[in-house]
């Protein structure tokens, strides 16, 4: 029987760390499938589309990821609707732990049948977040060795001659 992932998330931008994860989960599992939904508390760097195509273009090389959209709803149903037996969630800290366990927990009482699993990240991934990648960009920074050469393309792109450079993710 194929075993399916559904990893969901707003992978904006996506990074090395979500690759990690991604990559690892591959040996376990035969297909992952990436939903990029749209986080709508976070000023988004990208849209949704380009999210898509970014995201894709940068993964093009694991035969076994598909790249679809995250269309709402709960993540459980998303999962029914792909066929995963599991969700794939990734973290870095203690923080990101209990957060996931909550979720995890949930989602356990909703759809028994679906597992979650959790892995941790890599020890140099520990602290990376797209949130952090958004704002050292954002500054000026170079985040070229945290991202795919694709997405970091884009993100030079997005600041270059931009009125959002300097300002905070909040504004």
């Amino acid at each position: 029987m194929k075993k399916t992932a559904l990893f969901a998330g707003s992978f904006d931008p996506l990074t090395n760390g979500h690759i990690d994860t991604i990559s690892r989960a591959a040996i376990v599992f035969d297909e992952i499938v990436v939903a990029v939904s749209t986080n709508t508390s976070k000023q988004s760097l990208f849209d949704g589309e380009q999210r898509i195509q970014l995201v894709a273009e940068a993964l093009r090389d694991f035969p076994q990821v598909r790249v679809i959209r995250h269309t709402g709803g709960l993540t459980i149903e998303m999962a029914r609707d792909v066929g995963a037996c599991a969700l794939l969630r990734g973290v870095r800290n203690v923080k990101d732990f209990e957060y996931e366990h909550s979720i995890a927990s949930m989602n356990k009482l909703q759809a028994p049948d679906l597992e979650t699993v959790i892995l941790l990240s890599s020890e140099n991934y520990r602290y990376l977040s797209s949130s952090l990648i958004k704002e050292v960009a954002m500054f000026g920074g170079d985040v070229s060795t945290l991202v795919p050469n694709n997405i970091n393309a884009a993100i030079l792109q997005k600041f270059k001659d931009s009125a959002f450079k300097g300002k905070k993710i909040s504004e």
